[in-house]
């Protein structure tokens, strides 16, 4: 069991920025945020796996980016151009193995993210 913890929620004005950060236990090869607003489905937002390899809810295309640093085991989502649609708790998991096949095993609490207009 990996143990994950989220920070940097907030509450922002729309245009504006956040920057996530999710720390884990232990590495793992696959971490990811999602996120869920009330009353809608799961979404997952960004992935990156331990070689560099990300990707991106097309929702959040050319606005968001992931990174790691994997010496602190940690997950960054830098979050730009915000906008009252992304308002959601915003989730960090991980998985061992491919970020593209597969379930993810352990979650994180989650971060609230409110971006008003």
């Amino acid at each position: 069991q990996v143990q994950l913890a989220e920070s940097g929620g907030g509450s922002v004005q729309a245009g504006n920025s956040l920057r996530l950060t999710c720390t884990a236990s232990r590495h793992k090869t696959c971490m990811a945020f999602f996120r869920q607003a009330p009353g809608k489905e799961r979404e997952r937002v960004a992935t990156r796996d331990s070689y560099g390899d990300t990707t991106y809810a097309d929702s959040v295309k050319g606005r968001f980016a992931a990174s790691r640093d994997l010496n602190k085991r940690i997950l960054y989502l830098e979050m730009n151009s915000l906008k009252p649609e992304d308002t959601a708790m915003y989730i960090c998991a991980a998985k061992g193995g491919s970020c593209s096949a597969g379930s993810f095993d352990d979650w994180g609490q989650g971060t609230q993210v409110t971006v008003s207009s």
